[in-house]
C-alpha cells in the first residue's frame, strides 16, 4: 500500500530508488554474562574494537582531505575522533565489564546512555546536541564488536534507480561514502536544517530529507521510495501513475540543470541592467577549481580555519602562505577574500589544544571563538596575518575578519596588521601594502552600531547563518528549535537592510556570504533590497545567476519596500511569492 511521510526538506532534487536501512546498534544490543576467567579476553575485544574505530576514522579523515570533500566534513571526523579518544569513556566501559561481567556490547550501551543523560541536563542546546556524535561514535565501536559492516553498500543497481539510504542520523563517516557509491538521497529522523547531513547533502547536490521521525520502524530494506528533497516528502511503494508523475519532475530538473550549465560563461546581469558579483565560498585550497569550473567572479569567503583541523600540528606560516597563494593563482586578478580564523563554537582544532587549555565554554556560540580567540592569541594571529598579506602580492586579496562587534576589536585588528606588515618589512619579505579589510556583520549589536565598521573598514560582509542565530536566539545546529530558524523574520531583514543601507551611503562594498546568499528563492529579496554581491556555494552559483538574469531591480525595489514593512514573517513568505 503507497503512503507518505513528511519531514525537514534539507537539500532540494527527486530521488527514486530502493531503501536502504542503517541499523540503530546501539538499539539491538544483546546482553550475557561473561564468566571471571573471560574477562581478559573481553577488555582485549573492547580495546581492538576501540583501535579499529580509530584506524576507520583516521583513514575516513585521510579520505576526506584528498577526495577534497566539503570541509565541514572533516572537522566532523575530527570531532568524532577526539570523543573515541576520551579516556574516560574507555575507563567506564571497562569498570562495567570487570564489575558487572557483562559482554563489551552492552557496557558500551550503558555508558553511551549514562553519557547522553549528562548531556540533557546541559542548559546549552549547542551542548545538548553533541549527544548525537556521543551516539555515532558508540555506534561505530558497537558494529566493531557485532562484526556489522560499517560501509554502505549498494544491492540494487539499476540505470534508473538509486540507493535511498534511510537511518536515525548519519555521521559524517556515512555520507563521505555518498562520494563512491549510487545513493540518490537520504532520510534521517534526526537532524536540522544546518545539520552536518543536511550541510554535506547540499554540498554534493544530494536530495534529502531530515527530522522525519520513526521513519525506521516504517520502512523496509529494498522498499520502493520517492524522495522529493524540495516538499519534504518520502513516498513508500508509488504505485504507477505517482512513479511516472515523479519521474516526468525528475527529467524536467534534469533538464533545467543541463540548461543552467550554459549560463557559466553568462554575466550576472538583471534585465534593467545591474551587474551582480556572485563569489564562491570554499574550505580548503581544492575547492577554488570547483569554483572555478562554475564561473564564479571571485571568492567571497576561504574559511581558513579548516587548515587548522584534522592535524595535531599548527600549520607554520609558509604553509599557510601557500595554501592562499594557491586559490589566489587560480583566480589570477580576481578577488579572493580570506577569512581570518574563526575557531570555536561548533568548529574544533586539536592543534589549538595547547592555546585554549583545558577551558570549556558553558556556551560556545556566545564565548572565545573567531576574532575574540585571535586577540588573545597575537602570535598565532600574526602568524596568520603576514601568511596572509604575502599572498596579497600575487593578486587581489581582501582579508576578513570574523565576529567583530566592538570599536575596540576593530582598532586592535588594525594595530596586530600594522604590525604583522611591519614584521614583514624587517624580514624584507614581499608583501602587498594595500590590501583592502572588511568585517563580518554576523552579531546584530554590529548592524545596529555600524558606524565604526563604515569608518574603519574598506568592506563588510554579512554572515546570515550566526545573524539569524543570534537575533533569534536558536542554536543553528538543534534540532529542536530548527522550525523557528527563519531568515524571513522581521527582525533579522531588517538588520539587513540596515547594513545594506549603511553601505550605500558610505559607498563601501556590502556582501551576503551565508546560506541566504546561495537560497535562489530568496534572490530576488536580496536583490530588491539592493544586494549586489552574493557569494555561496559553488554548487548554487548558476541557479542564482538563473534567478539574477530574470529579474529587474526597478520593480523589485519598490515591492521590497511595501513587504519590509511587514512585521509578520509569515505574510512575508506569502508575499515572496509575488515578486
Amino acid at each position: 500500500m503507497s503512503f507518505a511521510l513528511y519531514g525537514l526538506p534539507v537539500s532540494g532534487g527527486i530521488a527514486i530508488g530502493y531503501a536502504h536501512l542503517i541499523s540503530h546498534a546501539l538499539l539491538e544490543v544483546k546482553q550475557y554474562q561473561i564468566r571471571e576467567r573471560e574477562i581478559p579476553d573481553e577488555l582485549d575485544r573492547l580495546h581492538h574494537a576501540l583501535a579499529t574505530a580509530a584506524l576507520e576514522l583516521e583513514a575516513l579523515r585521510d579520505e576526506a582531505n584528498n577526495a577534497g570533500s566539503p570541509g565541514e566534513l572533516s572537522a566532523f571526523i575530527e570531532l568524532h575522533a577526539m570523543l573515541l579518544a576520551d579516556p574516560d569513556l574507555t575507563a567506564s566501559v571497562e569498570s562495567l565489564i570487570r564489575d558487572s561481567r557483562c559482554n563489551a556490547e552492552w557496557a558500551m550501551v550503558q555508558q553511551i546512555q549514562v553519557i547522553s543523560e549528562q548531556f540533557d541536563a546541559f542548559e546549552d542546546a549547542y551542548l545538548r546536541e553533541r549527544k548525537h556524535d556521543v551516539s555515532q561514535v558508540g555506534e561505530r565501536v558497537l558494529r566493531v564488536l557485532q562484526n556489522k559492516p560499517r560501509k554502505i553498500t549498494s544491492r540494487k543497481a539499476s540505470p534508473e534507480s538509486e540507493l535511498i539510504v534511510v537511518a536515525n542520523d548519519l555521521s559524517p563517516a556515512d555520507t563521505l561514502q555518498f562520494k563512491h557509491l549510487k545513493v540518490g538521497g537520504f532520510v534521517t529522523e534526526m537532524g536540522g536544517a544546518t545539520s552536518h547531513t543536511a550541510i554535506v547533502a547540499r554540498s554534493l547536490a544530494i536530495p534529502a530529507v531530515v527530522g522525519m521521525q520513526h521513519v525506521r520502524p516504517i520502512i523496509q530494506d529494498n522498499d520502493l521510495l520517492i524522495l522529493d528533497g524540495t516538499r519534504g516528502v518520502l513516498i513508500v511503494d508509488p504505485d504507477a501513475r505517482i512513479l511516472e508523475e515523479f519521474r516526468l519532475r525528475r527529467a524536467s530538473i534534469e533538464i533545467e540543470r543541463n540548461k543552467r550549465l550554459r549560463l557559466k560563461t553568462a554575466r550576472a546581469v538583471t534585465l534593467d541592467d545591474v551587474a551582480v558579483e556572485l563569489h564562491a565560498n570554499i574550505e580548503l585550497p581544492s575547492d577554488a577549481e570547483r569554483a572555478k569550473e562554475v564561473g564564479a567572479d571571485g571568492i567571497g569567503l576561504f574559511r581558513s580555519e579548516f587548515l587548522f583541523m584534522n592535524r595535531d600540528e599548527l600549520p607554520d606560516e609558509e604553509e599557510q602562505y601557500q595554501a592562499y597563494r594557491q586559490v589566489v593563482k587560480t583566480f589570477a586578478g580576481k578577488p579572493v577574500t580570506i577569512r581570518t580564523l574563526d575557531i570555536g563554537a561548533d568548529k574544533e582544532a586539536r592543534a589549538l589544544r595547547s592555546h585554549t587549555g583545558d577551558h570549556v565554554s558553558p556556551n560556545p556560540a556566545l564565548g572565545l571563538r573567531a576574532i575574540r580567540f585571535c586577540l588573545t592569541e597575537p602570535q598565532l594571529f600574526l602568524t596568520q596575518l603576514r601568511a596572509i598579506l604575502r599572498a596579497a602580492y600575487h593578486g587581489r586579496v581582501r582579508l576578513l575578519i570574523p565576529m567583530l562587534a566592538h570599536t575596540h576589536e576593530i582598532l586592535q585588528t588594525l594595530t596586530l596588521i600594522e604590525e604583522a606588515k611591519a614584521q614583514l618589512r624587517e624580514s624584507r619579505q614581499k608583501f602587498a601594502e594595500d590590501i583592502e579589510i572588511g568585517g563580518m556583520i554576523e552579531i546584530p549589536a554590529a548592524a545596529l552600531a555600524i558606524s565604526p565598521f563604515v569608518r574603519n573598514l574598506d568592506f563588510l560582509s554579512i554572515g546570515t547563518n550566526d545573524l539569524i542565530q543570534y537575533t533569534l536566539a536558536i542554536d543553528r545546529t538543534d534540532g529542536a528549535v530548527a522550525h523557528l530558524y527563519d531568515p524571513l523574520h522581521p527582525a533579522v531583514l531588517q538588520l539587513i537592510l540596515k547594513t545594506l543601507q549603511a553601505g550605500a551611503r558610505s559607498r563601501l562594498p556590502v556582501s551576503v556570504c551565508g546560506e541566504m546568499a546561495g537560497d535562489p528563492k530568496l534572490t530576488r529579496l536580496l536583490l530588491g533590497m539592493g544586494l549586489r554581491q552574493f557569494s555561496m556555494h559553488p554548487a548554487q552559483i548558476l541557479e542564482v545567476k538563473q534567478q539574477i538574469l530574470k529579474a529587474d531591480t526597478t520593480l523589485l525595489a519598490p515591492q521590497v519596500s511595501r513587504l519590509l514593512k511587514l512585521d509578520d514573517s509569515a505574510k512575508i513568505a506569502d508575499l515572496m511569492a509575488r515578486l
